[in-house]
C-alpha cells in the first residue's frame, strides 16, 4: 500500500489516505498529476522539521482537486451504475470510489495546506 497524505501548517495530525498501487498509477494517468506543481516545503511532523515535495493546497489547487474528485466520483458511479444493471460490478471500482471519495473529504477539509502524492 501506499499513501497520499494531507499535512497541516502548524504541526497539527496529519491524514494520510492508503491506496493500492493500482489505484495511484490510475491517478498518476489522470489530470490528478497534473493540477499544482509538487515543490519542497519546510514543514513540521511529529514535531519535526521536514522537507517534502508537496502540492500548496490554495484556493485555486484546492478547488481543482475537488473538481477533480467529485467528476471522477460521478464518472466512476456512472460506470458501476451500468455494471449493476449488468450484474457485474467491480471489486475495483467501489474500491475507487471509496478512496475517491476519502480524498474528496480530506481535501475539503481547509485545515490541511499541504498534499503529498507519494
Amino acid at each position: 500500500m501506499l499513501d497520499i497524505s494531507f499535512y497541516t501548517a502548524n504541526d497539527r495530525p496529519s491524514h494520510h489516505v492508503e491506496v493500492a498501487e493500482n489505484f495511484l498509477e490510475w491517478l498518476a494517468r489522470s489530470n490528478f498529476s497534473k493540477i499544482g506543481e509538487d515543490k519542497h516545503a519546510n514543514i513540521w511532523i511529529d514535531g519535526e522539521k521536514a522537507t517534502l515535495p508537496l502540492v500548496k493546497l490554495g484556493k485555486i489547487n484546492r478547488q481543482n482537486f475537488i473538481d477533480f474528485f467529485n467528476e471522477a466520483i460521478v464518472s466512476e458511479t456512472k460506470v458501476i451504475l451500468e455494471m449493476l444493471a449488468n450484474s457485474s460490478v467491480k471489486e475495483e471500482r467501489i474500491y475507487r470510489i471509496k478512496k475517491l471519495i476519502e480524498l474528496l473529504d480530506c481535501m475539503k477539509d481547509e485545515k490541511y495546506q499541504y498534499l503529498q502524492r507519494i
